[in-house]
C-alpha cells in the first residue's frame, strides 16, 4: 500500500515556481489540498455513522500498512489522501460517530473546524501582544463572552465596564494545564505566607481534592513539586452523591494544620468524570478560606452546562473561588484543544510564570496595559485558540448553544428512564447532566462480584460489535458502564438503537448463564 506506480509516479506532486522552485505555499497547491480536504470532511461526517466505532487493528499495523522509512522523493497528493483514506481512517476510534458513548464527548461543529483551518492557516505565534495583537484580543474577548454566559463575578473578567480588571483568562490545551499553572502559583504564595526561604518549606504544603477528581490533579501535583505524602485525596460516598464533603475537608485541612503543614489548595470538580459528582463549590472555598488556601474549580465537562439558567446553580459560590476551568472542547462545540481558565487575580499567576527575556521587551508590554499570554503558561508559544471559540459562539450564539446542551440533557434523561423501566438494570448514581452510569444489578444468587463481570462482559461484547462504544469506572467499588450523552451527531434515535443493543446483548449473556 506503501507504494505506487510509475504512472502516477510521474504525475507532478507540486506546483513549482517558474525557475522549478520548491513551493510550499503555492496558491493552486493550497486552493487544491484543501479543497481536497474539506471533501475528505464532508465525506467523513456523512458517513461516520455506518463506521466501527472501534478499529479492528493491532499495535504496529500503520507501520505495516505504509513504508515504514520516510519517503525521499515527493508524490502527488491524492497519494497522500489515498493512503489516508485506505489505511489511518480504518485504525481511528471514531469520536465523532454518533454511536459512541464512551468517555466525555468531543464536540465539534462547522465553525469550529473553519476556524480551526484559518488558524492553521495564519500560524500566528502569539506569546506577546505585539507579537500578535489580534489574536491575544480575540482571546481575551472570547474568554469574556464565555465568562458572560457563565455569569462568572466581574473579578474574572480581563475587560469590565471600568476598563482594564485585575483578573483575567487564557486558553490553555488541557485541563491539567490549568491544574498546574494554578498549583504553581498557589504553591509560591503558601511559600511566600510562610515566611519560605526560596522553595525550602515546599515539603510543608499540602493540597487537597476528593478521591473522584481526575487523575491529572494529582499527576500536576507532583509535576509542581508537591511531596506525594501530602498529597490529600478525601473518601467519598454515596452519602454525598460521591461530591467533596466539606466537613471531611475542615478536619483533613484542620489535622494538616495541626500537624505544621501548610494547607495550599483545593481542588472542586464540577462533573467529575467517573459518575459527574458535582462538589459544593461555595461551602468548598468557605473551609479554605479558614487556611487562605487556593481554590480550583475543575468545570472541564460539566462547566459548558452552567451556559444554561438551570444549570448555573452548580457553580454557586464562584465568586469566592480563586480560578475555575471548563473546556470547551468537550461539551461546546469547540474542537481540541480549548480549556478556558480564568483567574480571580491575573498577577499571581502571571507572578509565576512570567519571562522577561530582552528579545522580548516591547513598547505595549512596558504601558501595562496588556497582559502577554505566555506568562499565563507553561510555555512560551502559543496557537490562535481564540478564533475558534469566538466563531462557535459568533456563529451559533447563545440560543443554539444551549439547545444544544438540553437537547443532550434530554436524550441522556430518555436513557436513564430505559434503564429505570427494566428490573434487570439500576442506575447507581444520580443522573447529572448527559452521563447515565448503570449496570446490571446483582438479583437472586448474583453476587456482586459476579455481577461486576456479568457487567464486564456485557461491556466488552457491546464494543466489539462496532455498533456502540461504552466506557467503564468503578463507584462504590462495583463495576459500572458509563453512558455519556453528547456527540455531536448524536439523536435520539442512536440512543434508542444502543440501548436495545444493551437489552439484546443482556439477554444473550442472561441465556448463557443460566
Amino acid at each position: 500500500m506503501g507504494s505506487i506506480d510509475a504512472n502516477t509516479a510521474a504525475l507532478p506532486a507540486f506546483n513549482a515556481g517558474v525557475d522549478g522552485s520548491f513551493q510550499p505555499l503555492n496558491p493552486d497547491d493550497v486552493r487544491a489540498y484543501l479543497h481536497k480536504a474539506v471533501d475528505f470532511i464532508t465525506d467523513y461526517y456523512a458517513n461516520v455513522e455506518s463506521m466501527p466505532v472501534l478499529p479492528d487493528v493491532k499495535p504496529g499495523y500503520l507501520q505495516e500498512e505504509l513504508t515504514a522509512s520516510p519517503p525521499v522523493h515527493s508524490a502527488p497528493f491524492d497519494v497522500t489522501m489515498k493512503e489516508l483514506r485506505a489505511s489511518v481512517v480504518p485504525g481511528m476510534t471514531h469520536w465523532a460517530s454518533p454511536n459512541f458513548f464512551a468517555f466525555f464527548p468531543s464536540t465539534n461543529s462547522a465553525a469550529a473546524i473553519a476556524g480551526e483551518l484559518i488558524a492553521s492557516a495564519l500560524n500566528t505565534v502569539g506569546f506577546t501582544w505585539q507579537a500578535a495583537p489580534a489574536a491575544t484580543e480575540m482571546e481575551v474577548l472570547a474568554l469574556d463572552w464565555l465568562a458572560q454566559l457563565l455569569r462568572l463575578p466581574s473579578t474574572f473578567m480581563n475587560r469590565t465596564s471600568a476598563g482594564r480588571g485585575t483578573g483575567g483568562g487564557v486558553i490553555l490545551g488541557t485541563t491539567s494545564e490549568a491544574m498546574l499553572v494554578t498549583l504553581v502559583a498557589a504553591r509560591d504564595a503558601a511559600l511566600r505566607r510562610s515566611g519560605s526561604v526560596g522553595v525550602s518549606g515546599i515539603t510543608r504544603l499540602a493540597v487537597y481534592a476528593a478521591d473522584q477528581t481526575h487523575s491529572t490533579f494529582f499527576k500536576a501535583c507532583r509535576l509542581a513539586g508537591f511531596d506525594p505524602a501530602n498529597i490529600r485525596s478525601i473518601p467519598t460516598g454515596p452519602d454525598t452523591d460521591y461530591g467533596l464533603d466539606p466537613t471531611k475537608l475542615l478536619e483533613t485541612m484542620q489535622a494538616d494544620a495541626d500537624a505544621g503543614l501548610v494547607p495550599t489548595y483545593v481542588c472542586a470538580t464540577v462533573g467529575t468524570t467517573s459518575s459527574n459528582a458535582v462538589d459544593p463549590v461555595g461551602a468548598v472555598a468557605d473551609v479554605a478560606a479558614m487556611f487562605s488556601a487556593w481554590v480550583h474549580v475543575d468545570a472541564a465537562y460539566a462547566g459548558s452546562a452552567c451556559i444554561c439558567p438551570e444549570f448555573r446553580h452548580h457553580i454557586d459560590g464562584v465568586e469566592r473561588v480563586d480560578s475555575i476551568s471548563m473546556s470547551p472542547h468537550k461539551w461546546l462545540l469547540t474542537c481540541l484543544d480549548c480549556t478556558c481558565l480564568w483567574v480571580r487575580d491575573a498577577h499571581r499567576l502571571s507572578g509565576s510564570l512570567e519571562t522577561n527575556p530582552e528579545y522580548l521587551k516591547n513598547d505595549a508590554t512596558d504601558s501595562g496595559e496588556v497582559t502577554d499570554l505566555k506568562d499565563m503558561q507553561v510555555g512560551v508559544g502559543r496557537r490562535f485558540r481564540g478564533l475558534k471559540l469566538w466563531m462557535v459562539m459568533r456563529t451559533y450564539g447563545t440560543a443554539k448553544l444551549q439547545e444544544h446542551i438540553r437537547s443532550d440533557v434530554a436524550m441522556a434523561k430518555a436513557f436513564e428512564g430505559l434503564v429505570r423501566a427494566d428490573d434487570r438494570f439500576e442506575v447507581v448514581v444520580p443522573r447529572n447532566f448527559a452521563l447515565v452510569c448503570f449496570r446490571i444489578r446483582a438479583s437472586g444468587a448474583m453476587t456482586e462480584q459476579v455481577a461486576d463481570e456479568v457487567n464486564r462482559l456485557l461491556m466488552e461484547r457491546l464494543n466489539k460489535s462496532g455498533k456502540a462504544y461504552l466506557a467503564h469506572t468503578v463507584v462504590g467499588n462495583r463495576f459500572v458502564l458509563r453512558f455519556a450523552v453528547g456527540s455531536s451527531l448524536q439523536e435520539e434515535r442512536h440512543v434508542r438503537s444502543a440501548w436495545e443493543l444493551i437489552k439484546k446483548t443482556t439477554d444473550e449473556i442472561m441465556q448463557c448463564s443460566i
